[in-house]
C-alpha cells in the first residue's frame, strides 16, 4: 500500500542513517521498523499491573465553608465580567 508520511526530521535522520549502514532501502527499514514497534508495544501493556486509586477522606481545609461555595463563584464571575466586556465576550 502507498501513503503519505511525514517524520520529524531526527527520525528520517536516523532511519536514512540505518538504510545506509544495513545497504537495506529505506522503504525495508521504515517497514521492519514500524513491525518491531507495534509487537513490542502489543505485548508491553499486557504485563503491566493495573493502577489502583485508593481514596482517602480529607473534608474540607479550616475556614472554607462548603455552604458558602455559591457566593465563591458569583464574586470569581463579577470579578472577571469587566475583562469579558473588553474582550467583546457574552455576559450570560
Amino acid at each position: 500500500m502507498r501513503t503519505t508520511l511525514t517524520l520529524d526530521d531526527d527520525l528520517a535522520e536516523a532511519l536514512n542513517r540505518a538504510a545506509r549502514l544495513t545497504g537495506r532501502s529505506f522503504k525495508a527499514v521504515v517497514n521492519d521498523t514500524l513491525r518491531r514497534g507495534l509487537a513490542q508495544s502489543g505485548s508491553g501493556t499486557a504485563a503491566l499491573e493495573p493502577f489502583v486509586v485508593e481514596p482517602q477522606s480529607c473534608g474540607w481545609m479550616p475556614g472554607i465553608d462548603p455552604l458558602r461555595l455559591n457566593q465563591l463563584v458569583d464574586a470569581l464571575e463579577i470579578e472577571a465580567w469587566p475583562a469579558q466586556q473588553l474582550q467583546g465576550g457574552d455576559a450570560a
